[in-house]
């Protein structure tokens, strides 16, 4: 009985060990297909319907012959009923060099973690060029259509041949494409043509599409996910423009040498097209983000809305300009600005033979041999009766005078006047050594404010030139590392969304995109070395006559401090260097560049006004670098976090007006009025003398006149800027600094024409010429053909064609005539009281 477990183990082991031990058959192996028995059966342009699923795959072959010289593409289409993601229907082609693969429903990812699922799904195949050596060519596509749907998945097999698959040069072709069916063509150099514009145009905004040039190769990299993986792309709302230059230009020009970085930098040439022809990739995007859209979308369309994603589109290939002929638009804008230095030397030249006919004539006085030349008085000839009210009179009697010593020391001139009463002022002569009481009086003349040491206020204001110079170097050399490295990426990535370029007038040259945005801003640095050499001239004159003690020159006229001129055409060569760099890769993170020497120039011409009749009093380089520095620090927070932010806009405004009305205290009371713990009794001590007792008027009628329109245009300022918030806080911010600017020009013209003094012809031909550039340069800067406050597409809408020689475009005219408004700007402020030459300076009102 103690066997009986194992017995029953024994027998039912049994079977098993039979199956084990019986010898196996061989396995049997798939059966084989045979392409060409499948392609007799499969025709083009014809719909073939099928189901798949795990135990069953369907195979189609089509064949054709390609001749030599001519490029045949095919079409595949699938459809599919099937929504389901787990079991999809596969789609796999064979071709002679590679094998293409998706899947239907094809899924597209989009932001948030969306998703996108397409039925429709159509294809262009990699196409393959006969060639004379090999004659006909017979080609073969061979469709795999599979699934893993265990109760199998339905589709639709469309195969067709294109018709217009090469693109020709100068002809429009009209085409539509959606996100899951995408379309590229070929396109092949002529051989006259050197270089070429593709220029894709549509009537819908939406979607948002990609326009890819790619080099022949297989496979095509023509779905979302992809397309930016090879070639230069650009992402399009309504217009797309892609140059492409097949040889490099200009090798034997003088730019050659900027040509030098095309081994360190990517940009398409010959090497990059080898068999001279390249693929256009149409792709439309999932979403429309990218283009400046809604990042957000209706629940109902995350399903399946091909209809609602197609886009027409047409393109358009182009003959680029050679560059052969490039040299001639840049010839011509050299030689227009060489004419301004041809009329600086022509009047040097009239201006010296006019001095020695003069000299030899005795017309500017006898010498008196001392080196001095002899004058007799002031002239006053065009200053009426009574215009010298509070000035010091020319009798020696004059208490308190003391006249200009040889070795240029300080000169001291009394303050009585007979229409002012002289109980009105303490005649004590150390009453001229005390500040407050010069420069608190009711009418100041430019002898109260020119007080100091000649040569210490020289070499005050000489500090101007150095630092903007210091400034303008270690300031340039990041920013032009910076737009090197923007350059190198856009051309080793080919994503040209990050450059915003006119791409309908851009011509490249070596690694520069737009070598014509950059070249336009060679204006601001001739006009600025010009000007530079013009100053130059008049400080030579200037030291000259005062090495002779010339008497004109000493006690005569504006004070000639020649620092701050300097300095502003340090910045107008900066302002050309910095917005060159602007150019080569202009964007949103780089535009503030060029803007912070446009602050710097409209303050240095704020200051050289103030200057001219305020030497003594005037802001210290170190001050009003300072200032611009915060300026420039506020604009960056603007720019950075200003948009969207309410409490910024608080903070700024409240700064500005609380900086506005600061500075105009300092301007009411010739800078006697002192900031610290008593400043609010003394206000309220001022506001009951100036406007209680005087009964409104206040004790100087024009500087208030002045500062209260001021602080009117500033305080609209801050409350636009807080109520509108504009996103261009850079520009905002320089709006400001124009305003004020003229503003404090009209003001100075109009006391100045009121105090009987002249506009000498040279001044006043400046100032009108300056006024007509200035509104022609602001037409075409307001044509505004890109713009970074906009997404990389909807800039490109803005595109235009070149306007001037074929060469340079509305912002290229804008850079030419603003370089040279600039310029008449600052012979305005040389030569405005140039008529003050001959007039004592106890006898120049100061406003």
């Amino acid at each position: 009985m103690r066997d009986c477990p194992r017995l029953a183990l024994l027998c039912a082991l049994l079977p098993w060990l039979q199956h084990t031990a019986a010898p196996r058959r061989p396995a049997q192996p798939l059966p084989s297909r045979n392409p060409r028995d499948l392609a007799r059966g499969f025709d083009f342009d014809r719909v073939y319907s099928g189901v798949v699923s795990l135990t069953k795959e369907n195979t189609y072959s089509f064949n054709y012959t390609s001749q030599p010289g001519q490029v045949n593409a095919v079409r595949v289409y699938v459809n599919s009923s099937s929504e389901n993601l787990d079991y999809p229907v596969l789609v796999m082609v064979h071709q002679q060099k590679g094998v293409l693969s998706w899947q239907v429903p094809l899924l597209f990812q989009g932001l948030y973690q969306r998703s996108y699922k397409y039925q429709e799904v159509s294809r262009t195949l990699c196409p393959s060029e006969a060639t004379n050596e090999t004659g006909p060519l017979e080609q073969l596509v061979i469709v795999d259509v599979t699934s893993m749907a265990p109760l199998g998945a339905q589709y639709k097999l469309l195969v067709t041949k294109i018709t217009h698959f090469q693109l020709q040069t100068n002809v429009a072709f009209h085409f539509t494409a959606s996100p899951s069916q995408p379309q590229y063509f070929l396109y092949k150099f002529p051989d006259d043509v050197d270089s070429v514009i593709i220029k894709v145009r549509s009537e819908m905004a939406y979607p948002c599409s990609v326009v890819s040039v790619q080099n022949i190769m297989c496979p095509v990299h023509d779905l979302d996910h992809n397309v930016e993986f090879n070639g230069v792309y650009q992402s399009m709302t309504k217009k797309a423009a892609i140059t492409l230059q097949f040889t490099p230009p200009w090798i034997f020009s003088p730019f050659a040498i900027l040509s030098c970085y095309h081994k360190l930098f990517y940009l398409m040439q010959k090497k990059d097209f080898p068999s001279e022809q390249f693929f256009v990739v149409f792709v439309i995007r999932p979403e429309d983000y990218t283009c400046g859209g809604s990042f957000f979308i209706q629940e109902k369309e995350n399903q399946t809305w091909n209809l609602h994603r197609t886009k027409n589109l047409k393109v358009t290939i182009v003959p680029s300009t050679k560059g052969s002929v490039d040299m001639k638009p840049i010839l011509i804008s050299l030689i227009i600005f060489l004419f301004f230095y041809f009329g600086f030397v022509l009047l040097i030249l009239v201006h010296c033979i006019r001095f020695k006919r003069k000299s030899i004539d005795g017309s500017f006085g006898s010498s008196d041999g001392s080196g001095n030349t002899a004058v007799s008085h002031p002239i006053a000839a065009g200053t009426p009766e009574g215009s010298n009210y509070g000035a010091i009179e020319e009798s020696s009697s004059s208490p308190g005078r003391q006249m200009s010593s040889s070795n240029g020391g300080q000169t001291f001139q009394s303050d009585t006047d007979s229409s002012v009463e002289e109980s009105d002022f303490d005649t004590l002569p150390d009453i001229e050594s005390d500040k407050n009481i010069i420069r608190t009086k009711v009418f100041l003349f430019l002898s109260d404010l020119s007080r100091k040491d000649q040569r210490i206020i020289s070499k005050k204001y000489k500090i101007y030139f150095w630092n903007i110079v210091t400034i303008s170097v270690f300031y340039a050399l990041p920013v032009i590392q910076l737009v090197i490295t923007y350059q190198k990426v856009a051309n080793v990535t080919g994503n040209q969304d990050i450059c915003y370029y006119n791409f309908l007038c851009a011509h490249p040259l070596g690694t520069l995109s737009a070598f014509n945005n950059i070249f336009s801003n060679l204006g601001y640095m001739l006009l600025g070395f010009l000007f530079l050499l013009i100053v130059l001239h008049r400080d030579i004159l200037h030291h000259r006559a005062l090495e002779a003690k010339d008497s004109f020159a000493m006690e005569y006229g504006i004070p000639k401090h020649f620092g701050v001129f300097y300095a502003m055409g340090i910045a107008l060569i900066m302002q050309g260097v910095f917005s060159a760099c602007y150019h080569v890769c202009p964007n949103y993170y780089n535009f503030q560049f060029d803007t912070s020497f446009m602050y710097m120039i409209a303050g240095l011409c704020m200051l050289k006004l103030y200057q001219s009749r305020h030497p003594d009093i005037n802001a210290s380089a170190y001050a009003a670098y300072a200032s611009f520095a915060v300026v420039i620090m506020l604009t960056v927070l603007g720019v950075v976090s200003g948009e969207h932010n309410m409490w910024f806009w608080v903070i700024f405004s409240a700064i500005h007006i609380l900086a506005t009305l600061a500075l105009s205290t300092q301007i009411y009371y010739m800078g006697r009025f002192k900031i610290d713990l008593g400043l609010f009794r003394r206000a309220l001590m001022v506001f009951y003398m100036d406007f209680a007792q005087q009964c409104g008027r206040p004790l100087y009628k024009d500087r208030m006149v002045l500062l209260i329109v001021g602080n009117l245009i500033n305080g609209s300022f801050a409350l636009c800027g807080l109520i509108f918030r504009p996103r261009d806080f850079a520009s905002y911010m320089l709006g400001i600094f124009i305003c004020n600017l003229l503003l404090y020009l009209t003001f100075y013209i109009i006391m100045k024409l009121r105090s009987s003094e002249k506009l000498l012809p040279t001044p006043l031909l400046c100032i009108v010429a300056t006024v007509v550039m200035w509104v022609a340069s602001l037409y075409f800067f307001f044509q505004n053909p890109s713009s970074w406050e906009d997404t990389p597409a909807e800039s490109r809408e803005r595109n235009r064609e070149c306007i001037l020689l074929d060469f340079f475009d509305d912002h290229d005219i804008w850079h030419f005539l603003s370089a040279t408004a600039l310029f008449f700007s600052f012979l305005v402020l040389l030569t405005l009281d140039d008529d003050l030459d001959v007039v004592h300076r106890n006898q120049i009102r100061v406003f």
